[in-house]
């Protein structure tokens, strides 16, 4: 099952997929010192619980989920527009296998959700950033994949707890 979160997991930090919409931008194009304020220690908290809604109305909790902060950068926002176009979700099956752009990732912060798809960030800079995810898991005799990728956007501005709810649809 662990293989299948790294599929999300790439999804946000690589290059460009054919399926995708509109032009990613390239590795070229990433600035750590864009990045950077997410590695500053400031006095905001983002707090939140992340799960899945099935099309007959039941949950799945993204427990156990690695949950990543990203800054919101212009790199940042332009891979987001094009793996994600206007949604906050995309399907498991849907998700592109790319390799990772290690300077990218190295500019994120990242955590474990619980058991309830609780998750929080202590320490935060101020900024604007995306909280992403995921729930992969295989349903009951099904032969590939479910669930998907999501995530929102927070913006944190000083000492306040920022709170969000990730939703999967």
């Amino acid at each position: 099952m662990r293989r299948f979160a790294c599929l999300a997991f790439v999804l946000l930090f690589l290059p460009a997929c054919q399926t995708a919409r509109g032009p990613a931008p390239s590795s070229a194009d990433f600035r750590a010192q864009d990045a950077a304020y997410v590695h500053k220690r400031g006095a905001g908290r983002i707090e939140g619980q992340a799960f899945i809604v099935l099309p007959n109305g039941q949950t799945r909790l993204a427990a156990g989920e690695t949950v990543r902060l990203v800054p919101a950068t212009a790199y940042a926002r332009a891979r987001i527009a094009h793996f994600y176009g206007s949604r906050k979700f995309i399907r498991a099956r849907d998700i592109p296998q790319v390799p990772v752009d290690p300077e990218y990732v190295a500019n994120t912060r990242a955590t474990v959700s619980t058991s309830s798809g609780r998750f929080h960030f202590e320490g935060v800079a101020p900024g604007d950033y995306f909280v992403v995810t995921q729930k992969i898991y295989r349903g009951e005799g099904a032969l590939f994949p479910e669930g998907g990728a999501m995530y929102e956007a927070v913006r944190v501005s000083g000492s306040e707890t920022a709170r969000v709810v990730i939703v999967g649809r």
